[in-house]
Order: C-alpha cells, then sequence, then structure tokens
C-alpha cells in the first residue's frame, strides 16, 4: 500500500472547493471549524471569479420569487424539480442579502436599491451585478477575504485532490496529493463531513470558457466512489465565447444581449430573429446551436454591440472590453467574433435539498452537483444562486449530522502519481461527438477513446477525467432523443414527458462495453 506522509483530521468539516458554493459552505458553517482545500488562490480558483452575468433573484420592483420559478422551469425543458425550483427562487433573496452582508458591491441605483438587468429568458429584469460583468470575481474575492478572517475557517491552498476516503461504505475524507515530482507528498484529511464544490467539466472540452482545472475530478471522484450521477448528459454550450484563438476562451457575457447587442453573420445578417421569437434572448442552447449551425454552413458569427452600447462599453462591461481590446478588437466600434463553447453542466452528483450525496458522509454544493434546479437547460445566472442557496442548506445539514461519534481506521491510499492537464485526444473527441449536436456514431467513437484512455494509465486524476467524460458520453447515448443542451441528430424529437437520467459509474460502464461491441445504427434521415 502506498504510505501516507500526513494525517490532517477535523471535527468539522472538509471543504474541497474554494470557488464561491465552497467558501459561503465554509462562513455559513462557521462556528463550526472546517478546512477550506483549494488548488490555488481561494478567491482566484475555479469557474466562480470567471462568472461575468451576476446572480438572478427576484429583488427588484414587480417580480416575486412565483415569477422566477416559472422562468426557471420553461429554461430547463421538462426536467427540472419544481419542488427544488420553488426553494432555491424563494431563498434567493435572503442569499443576495448575505452577500450584501459580507460586503459585496453590487450595483445600485440611484436611491440605493440593487440595480436589475435582464438576461437571457429571463421575463422581467433580475439579476443583480457588480460593475456589468465582474459579479464573479468581486463576490469571490468578498468571500475569500471574510473567510480569511473568520478564525474558524482555515484555507490550505495547493492541494490536488485525487480520491476519497472509504471506510464501511461512509465518506471519512480526501486523499490530496501536495509538491511535484520526487518531493510530491500524499496526504490524508479525515474529516467527520465531506463537501465536495469542485466546479465542472468545461475543460474536457476542445474549447471552453472554464478554466483548465475544470476537468470534472469531483464528479469523478465520487462516481469511482459508487455515488449516483445525475443527467451528466446535459451540457450547455455558452453561445458568446470570444471567437480569438484562446484557450480557455474568453467570455461575451449575456448581459450584452439584454443590454441589445444582436447577432449577425458574416454577410451582416441578423439570423436569430428567424430562429426563435425571443431572438437573441432566447434559451442558450437555442442560440448556440444557430450560432453553431451558421459557422457549419461556413459563415462567421459576430456579436455586434455598437448600436446597444457603443462608447459606454467599457464603463459598463470592463472585463469583457478587457479581452477584445488584448485581441485586437474595439468593441464600442468593432463587431465581436463569437462561437459557442462548452460553459456549464447542468449534471453531476445527485443532490438532495439538503446537499447530500447518494454517499453517507458527502455532500455537494454547486456546479458539481445535480439538484434538479437546473434541468436539461440552465436559465441564465442561475448557477451562481444554486451554489450560494446549496452552500447554506450543506451548512444547515452538516451541523445536525455532526453529532454522531468520532471516525475509526485509516482507509487504504491510492498510488501515487503526477498530475496530468486532460488529455488532448480526450478534449478533441468530447468537443468533435459529445458537443452541441451528437450522433450514434460519433458518441460511440468518444467511448472507444475514453475505454483506450483508461488503459493507458491507473493515474486517478486521469482515471476521474475519464470517468466524468464516460458518464456525460453514455448517459449522451441512452438518450434517444433531443431535449435542451442534449441534441441528438439522429432522434431530433422531444418525447412527451420529459424523465431525469440516474446512473453510477458501472452503469455507464456496461454502456460503453455495449457500444464497443455493437455496430453503429444507421443515422435517421
Amino acid at each position: 500500500m502506498t504510505r501516507i506522509d500526513n494525517v490532517i483530521e477535523t471535527d468539522g468539516a472538509l471543504v474541497l472547493g474554494a470557488g464561491i458554493a465552497g467558501l459561503f459552505t465554509a462562513l455559513k458553517l462557521a462556528p463550526m471549524p472546517s478546512i477550506v482545500l483549494a488548488g490555488t488562490r481561494p478567491g482566484l480558483s475555479g469557474s466562480s471569479a470567471w462568472a461575468q452575468g451576476g446572480i438572478a433573484a427576484a429583488v427588484g420592483a414587480g417580480d416575486s420569487w412565483q415569477s422566477h420559478a416559472h422562468d426557471t422551469m420553461v429554461a430547463g425543458a421538462g426536467l427540472c424539480d419544481p419542488a427544488i425550483v420553488d426553494l432555491v427562487a424563494r431563498e434567493a433573496s435572503a442569499r443576495i442579502e448575505d452577500l450584501v452582508g459580507y460586503g459585496a458591491p453590487f450595483d445600485r441605483n440611484p436611491d440605493g436599491s440593487l440595480a436589475v438587468a435582464r438576461e437571457a429568458a429571463h421575463s422581467l429584469p433580475r439579476i443583480v451585478h457588480v460593475k456589468g460583468d465582474g459579479a464573479g470575481a468581486a463576490i469571490s474575492a468578498t468571500l475569500a477575504a471574510r473567510a480569511g478572517e473568520t478564525k474558524d475557517i482555515t484555507l490550505l491552498e495547493g492541494f490536488h485532490a485525487v480520491e476519497l476516503a472509504m471506510e464501511n461504505g461512509r465518506v471519512t475524507g480526501i486523499f490530496a496529493r501536495s509538491g511535484l515530482g520526487s518531493s510530491a507528498r500524499l496526504i490524508l484529511f479525515r474529516a467527520r463531513a465531506v463537501v465536495l464544490a469542485t466546479g465542472g467539466l468545461g475543460a474536457l472540452y476542445g474549447v471552453t470558457t472554464n478554466p483548465l482545472e475544470a476537468r470534472g475530478e469531483g464528479l469523478g471522484m465520487a462516481a469511482r466512489a459508487g455515488a449516483v450521477i445525475a443527467d451528466p448528459e446535459f451540457v450547455q454550450f455558452h453561445p458568446t465565447a470570444i471567437a480569438v484563438g484562446r484557450d480557455p476562451a474568453p467570455l461575451a457575457t449575456e448581459a450584452l444581449r439584454g443590454e441589445g447587442a444582436v447577432l449577425v453573420n458574416g454577410r451582416g445578417e441578423r439570423f436569430m430573429t428567424q430562429v426563435h421569437a425571443d431572438a437573441e434572448l432566447a434559451p442558450r442552447d437555442i442560440v448556440a446551436r444557430a450560432i453553431h449551425r451558421q459557422i457549419a454552413a461556413g459563415q462567421k458569427v459576430f456579436l455586434d454591440c455598437r448600436e446597444a452600447i457603443g462608447a459606454e462599453f467599457a464603463h459598463h462591461f470592463p472585463t469583457v472590453h478587457a479581452a477584445c481590446m488584448a485581441a485586437g478588437i474595439d468593441p464600442a466600434v468593432q463587431p465581436i467574433p463569437v462561437a459557442p463553447a462548452a460553459h456549464y453542466h447542468m449534471g453531476g452528483i445527485l443532490s438532495d435539498a439538503h446537499g447530500r450525496s447518494s454517499l453517507p458522509g458527502l455532500w455537494v454544493a454547486g456546479e458539481c452537483a445535480s439538484t434538479g434546479l437546473q434541468g436539461a437547460n440552465r436559465l441564465a445566472s442561475n448557477s451562481l444562486l444554486e451554489g450560494l442557496v446549496f452552500g447554506a442548506r450543506v451548512a444547515d445539514d452538516v451541523r445536525g449530522a455532526l453529532a454522531a461519534g468520532a471516525m475509526r481506521g485509516l482507509p487504504p491510499a491510492p498510488q501515487r502519481f503526477a498530475a496530468p492537464s486532460p488529455p488532448h485526444v480526450l478534449r478533441q473527441a468530447m468537443g468533435r461527438d459529445v458537443a452541441l449536436e451528437r450522433g450514434d456514431a460519433g458518441l460511440r467513437g468518444a467511448l472507444d477513446t475514453i475505454l483506450r484512455l483508461e488503459t493507458t494509465s491507473n493515474e486517478p486524476a486521469l482515471l476521474n477525467m475519464t470517468a466524468a467524460a464516460k458518464l456525460v458520453t453514455a448517459a449522451a447515448l441512452a438518450r434517444t432523443e433531443s431535449r435542451g443542451g442534449h441534441w441528438r441528430t439522429d432522434y431530433p424529437q422531444t418525447t412527451a414527458k420529459g424523465t431525469r437520467t440516474f446512473m453510477t459509474l458501472a452503469d455507464a460502464d456496461r454502456i460503453a462495453q455495449t457500444a464497443a461491441l455493437a455496430p453503429a445504427r444507421r443515422v435517421r434521415q
């Protein structure tokens, strides 16, 4: 058995991930002690700090949580859990109040009230922003600062978690790697409650708006330990990544279209008016596929902000403005080249209303979880909200659960390894065959690539990534319809009644092995 260099224990909770969901959970747990493990500096790592859009909440005049819930259900394309949607919409305003109390610098109206903006598929303005497009960075920095000032929270940087520690069927900790090469150490963090807040899996795709650490490893760790995974086939592509050849791709926030920016092709034609009644404010999957099809037909696509925003661009959207200017584009006077990119995972580790996974001792919050809120297609700016609502709910539930006795024993440790990046061949296969439009042959080919990769190494990090990719791809092959973020070219119709996917890694393995043995079905015309 591989030697464990050190064991670190806490009587409180162990939180993996220092984005908004993880930091908010730890703050809500205090004064209960917690350890927060971060790959890099808390408040800067993960997708949270990159989020431009803001947070959806019914805090504006004339709005209601019922209206927010209705819009969420419509965008979710029949797969949202109504009880969870109502719960999140009702609790949204309280979570905004929490952030205000922590010092989040939300944009304000002249009278001091919170300024709200409209984004795609919302019936009313209800998105709270920070400096137009800086909500994620500002809120992450605020929570990190508050966590750093809280004596009950221990923030630890530079740890790469690779495997859940299991004892008698219960999650009792996390094995994490620290250091590089010959100086690498394997450390066991033991805790009576483990919370995964590890984010999404966008970096498994060739083109993504996510940071490259968003590799689905939290999902993979839970799946390898036997957790039930829900709706993994539903991956949302942001319609307007800035197409300038950068990896990750910078993002042109949806708020630009909320302000009236329009999509045009290389001929200057505005095409979304022919696709959907809401044009550029249609649900993200519809806008993304429309752009994808323009590009597939040989057209370039641009987001034209000149008339709607113009000279005010740098002031209202400084993050996007800086990204454009760095690429030699002045968005005040030039259209922005855009293309869809992997952005958000609606699926994840199955969670109940308290953030509990199917594994005793393991809670989940944020993008790595599947609560039933997002359905088949996430409503804009509901992602940070979900992390906040369930961060608070996890904290409440963990406090009640830690009345149990102490743990005993030490679980077996994983093998040492050198942490790999997502293999290029995996990102290429996911981006080509498991992206906006999917078909039988491509999905089978992607599963074959994943199975071959798994035979090349027993490194836990790689196995976590291939587990996440396999779950997405196997569930996409099994769902023979098109719905929300999942579009099958060979099954373009949507069934009358939507059903959610619930599967384990063993289920995905069986689908993958069967697909490898069976001939590809003829694509329907």
